[in-house]
């Protein structure tokens, strides 16, 4: 008894489907490149965090008295201090 199977392949990707298939890879490829560029920059301090605090202190007429301040931010109040 003989038989026979026919014995199927699936089909060879059509000559565009494989060119669209690389160029799709190519870009995200390049995105990819990029994307790692932009990741590098943003990992970065930023220039202000490296040099010194600024300190600033308000005693002055018509100023918050005693008022303490880093970088432009308040952080307290000095009591009993008129200046520094």
């Amino acid at each position: 008894m003989s038989s026979s199977k026919e014995l199927r392949w699936g089909k060879a990707p059509a000559p565009l489907a494989e060119a669209g298939r690389s160029l799709a890879a190519a870009l995200l490829q390049s995105a990819s490149v990029l994307l790692a560029r932009l990741a590098e920059g943003l990992a970065r301090e930023p220039a202000h965090a490296v040099s010194d605090p600024r300190f600033e202190f308000h005693a002055e007429a018509g100023a918050p008295e005693g008022a303490l301040y880093v970088d432009g931010r308040f952080v307290g109040w000095l009591p009993d201090v008129s200046r520094l």
